[in-house]
């Protein structure tokens, strides 16, 4: 079977207060609305945000906001503050031919 193929931006620079956002694309749709977005500082372990393509994770600032559907998402961070900096991820969840595969 083929895999799964999802797509981010590499980088973005975005100046402090402005508005960013992040594209996440998959070319076979998810399952349900299991879509998710994380965070990643240099040195810890990636840090859930936004669950469900836009239910916020407890402790997520609410600057952070999560969007999308079917093969297209996108994670928008309004009022960029230096401690945003940092590695960003979505993550999805698939059920094919019966058997669940999650994204990496």
């Amino acid at each position: 079977s083929r895999g799964i193929t999802l797509t981010q931006p590499k980088l973005k620079t975005v100046q402090q207060g402005q508005t960013a956002t992040i594209e996440c694309h998959i070319d076979v749709g998810i399952y349900g609305n299991s879509l998710g977005w994380y965070q990643q500082k240099p040195g810890e372990t990636p840090k859930l945000l936004i669950y469900y393509i836009n239910s916020l994770q407890s402790g997520t600032p609410s600057r952070f906001s999560g969007s999308g559907s079917g093969s297209d998402f996108t994670l928008t961070i309004s009022g960029v503050q230096t401690e945003d900096t940092g590695d960003y991820y979505c993550q999805s969840y698939h059920n094919i031919n019966s058997k669940d595969v999650f994204t990496q």
